[in-house]
């Protein structure tokens, strides 16, 4: 990556961080018009799309990134938060599993993917991934607060069964 990029990358997420996204996507365009194949770029213009709720906007932009690089894992689980997002749950399991494939300590693919199978009522699954991602991060925030819910959820649904 070179400098100028590099230096555009940065002016880009410090908008980002004072909330002006719309200011942020013109510095990602500039850095993309000068390396048209920078993963990072790709990933961050992405994920601002997202954050501003432009999810087919942010979807293009992540698969045009998987034509350049489909084994970068920080692209794969992004995916997969979008289209989790996108109440896409099957689908964004399947970048999860390929992001965890490619890097089977990824706390974060694996806290996601616990999400998505909790949004799918596979609470005890979503449950494992959880305890899974903790092994690898303890200090992880996501999966310490989802396997609390998902938890709560359980024994809600089991109060529930008894009921019935």
């Amino acid at each position: 990556m070179g400098k100028r990029v590099m230096q555009l990358l940065m002016e880009a997420y410090d908008l980002c961080e004072d909330g002006n996204f719309d200011e942020a996507l013109k510095i990602y365009d500039k850095a993309l018009n000068e390396e048209p194949e920078n993963i990072q770029a790709l990933i961050d213009k992405a994920v601002t799309l997202q954050t501003m709720q432009r999810y087919k906007s942010a979807l293009k932009v992540y698969q045009s990134a998987l034509k350049i690089d489909s084994k970068n894992t920080d692209l794969l689980v992004n995916l997969g938060s979008l289209l989790h997002t996108m109440k896409k749950y099957d689908e964004a399991i399947s970048y999860y599993d390929k992001a965890i494939r490619i890097d089977k300590k990824s706390a974060m693919a694996l806290a996601y993917k616990g999400l998505s199978l909790g949004e799918m009522g596979k609470l005890q699954d979503a449950i494992s991934y959880f305890k899974k991602a903790l092994a690898i991060d303890k200090d992880y925030d996501l999966p310490n607060i989802s396997t609390e819910i998902a938890k709560d959820l359980l024994k809600s649904i089991k109060k529930e069964s008894k009921k019935q």
